[in-house]
């Protein structure tokens, strides 16, 4: 299976289409159905992101087998362990014979309470401390990772980081990820509205949960709130992290250029040359080595890449392919 054997009905060749169905209720009501017609037993489980870290996330198996392999699922940003993708993916990977642990981002999934501190995109370092503890947990079998739009540039750079800490990746799978920050941001500030608003609507409710919890902490008022993307990254920036500017805080988490030249972990990265919120030139741009692949397909919008009206998606499949493949 590859980019190439995606061809979506023309109903489903818009971006926006893609996108907008993609995320929709209609999709999340289906992805519900469909991990809850795996009949899989899922617990739920708070994982040590180091330094009083703690994280939470959902172990799903399916009873009375053996599975290959455990796969760690990464959301996107503002998305959680409930997303459709992701349970549409996780219901994937147990009818191909996985384990599958999704993990929740810091202040993701109504998780808000379990940390004083903002999330932010540079949090790498608890998400690699939270692998290793979901390896040490559950790392019976070979390991594998893979992530949606922001979760796969966190999978991206927990593979970059995982022979230095130990954590024995088989593979790492990537739809849409989030290569060039500062890009992406042009891309939003440029493109169709709605893209825009729904991130900034999704990130100041989970701003206004956190300053009902920690109002000491974070005593910031209606006005900061109120900003737009891009100041309210800044005013976030100067407060909560030691970047000191937007540049240097999108480099951070970069992973343009050559950045993937030093992977280890084989790699697999899927992306659609329509998505309307990361641009795809960054893409012909990458460097990898060998033992990893880039495939871009015509169409698939921002990680949508929907088959048909049942909203059933190309890329949980594509994710399940290449995992079976790497794990035999």
């Amino acid at each position: 299976m590859t980019a190439g054997d995606y061809r979506p009905p023309r109903f489903l060749r818009s971006p926006h289409v893609q996108s907008v169905l993609g995320s929709s209720p209609l999709r999340r009501r289906h992805g519900e159905r469909s991990l809850a017609a795996c009949e899989a037993e899922t617990t739920g489980h708070i994982i040590d992101g180091g330094n009083g870290v703690r994280l939470h996330g959902l172990h799903s198996v399916m009873p009375g087998t053996e599975p290959r392999g455990l796969a760690l699922l990464l959301h996107g940003w503002e998305g959680s362990v409930d997303s459709s993708y992701m349970r549409l993916t996780a219901a994937s990977l147990l009818r191909a014979g996985f384990e599958v642990f999704r993990l929740n981002f810091r202040d993701h999934g109504g998780t808000h309470h379990l940390n004083e501190g903002l999330f932010h995109s540079n949090r790498i370092d608890e998400v690699v401390h939270a692998a290793l503890d979901v390896s040490r947990r559950f790392g019976r079998r070979p390991m594998a990772v893979a992530g949606y739009s922001l979760g796969g540039n966190f999978a991206l750079r927990l593979a970059l980081r995982a022979p230095a800490a130990g954590l024995p990746l088989a593979h790492v799978a990537a739809v849409c990820p989030v290569l060039d920050p500062a890009r992406t941001m042009d891309a939003m500030e440029a493109g169709l509205p709605l893209y825009l608003w729904y991130f900034e609507k999704k990130w100041r409710n989970s701003l206004a949960r956190k300053r009902e919890l920690f109002p000491e902490q974070h005593a910031f008022d209606n006005r900061v709130l109120g900003l737009r993307m891009r100041p309210l990254t800044q005013w976030m920036i100067e407060r909560h992290t030691d970047f000191g500017s937007l540049e240097n805080y999108f480099d951070g988490y970069s992973v343009a250029g050559d950045r993937l030249a030093a992977l280890e972990v084989p790699a697999s990265i899927l992306m659609a040359e329509d998505d309307p919120v990361i641009p795809v030139e960054g893409f012909r741009a990458l460097r990898l080595p060998p033992a990893s692949s880039l495939e871009i397909s015509p169409w698939g919008g921002h990680c949508g890449f929907l088959e048909s009206a049942r909203l059933d998606g190309f890329a949980e499949r594509w994710i399940a392919a290449r995992l079976v493949d790497a794990l035999g």
